[in-house]
């Protein structure tokens, strides 16, 4: 279909790469149990903005141009290494109000959903390892003798991102569910607020240092 070839080990394989854990899934969790399920999609439909940016990148070439010059990739890491440490010193350094009822620090105002938004597409988009993985990956399922390569990749591009989409809502409901029921103390959230900062920071350190 569209000259792809092995289209359904392609969706398998998809599917469980995208249930990894990353940068992407920490911020679905972490928006979705903070401010519920609306905040987690919001975040999620803004990686997969992301992801299709850098698919339409890889099917115009200019993945492989940044692959293959090594001032542009070490812009782009730093740029995302960068931003995905500015994310987790928000999370560590990130005061709360004291409740009233509770000598526990009380939840922070809710981000707006546009602003949750960019941050999944930032996360994603200034993740250069991203691009190179759907340059490594997508090919292997292009029939070579497809009329139109630049399509099939397009084409598994989407099929990729429907995946991760369907992965990415669940993953946001699942956590809000689950934050929901165990109505965690304001002390709690603060605690898991500073974890996944520090999660986000490691992440960060590790795309800087991280080699081509």
């Amino acid at each position: 279909m569209f000259g792809t070839q092995d289209l359904t080990l392609f969706i398998i394989s998809g599917l469980l790469l995208n249930i990894a854990p990353g940068p992407d899934s920490l911020l679905i969790m972490a928006r979705s149990a903070s401010q519920g399920w609306r905040a987690g999609s919001a975040a999620a439909l803004g990686i997969g903005t992301g992801t299709f940016v850098h698919v339409l990148a890889a099917a115009l070439g200019l993945s492989a141009l940044m692959a293959a010059s090594s001032w542009a990739f070490g812009l782009v890491k730093l740029l995302g290494a960068a931003y995905l440490v500015y994310m987790g010193l928000g999370l560590l350094l990130k005061r709360a109000e004291p409740d009233s009822n509770d000598e526990a620090p009380a939840a922070p105002a809710p981000r707006p959903l546009r602003s949750i938004y960019l941050q999944g597409l930032l996360t994603n988009v200034l993740n250069p390892k991203v691009a190179l993985f759907f340059l490594a990956f997508v090919p292997q399922f292009i029939a070579p003798d497809a009329a139109s390569k630049p399509l099939a990749f397009v084409f598994l591009g989407l099929v990729f991102n429907i995946n991760g989409m369907l992965w990415c809502h669940f993953l946001a409901w699942s956590t809000a569910q689950a934050s929901r029921r165990i109505s965690a103390s304001q002390r709690l959230v603060a605690w898991l607020n500073r974890a996944i900062g520090a999660l986000f920071l490691g992440f960060g350190l590790k795309l800087a240092l991280a080699e081509r």
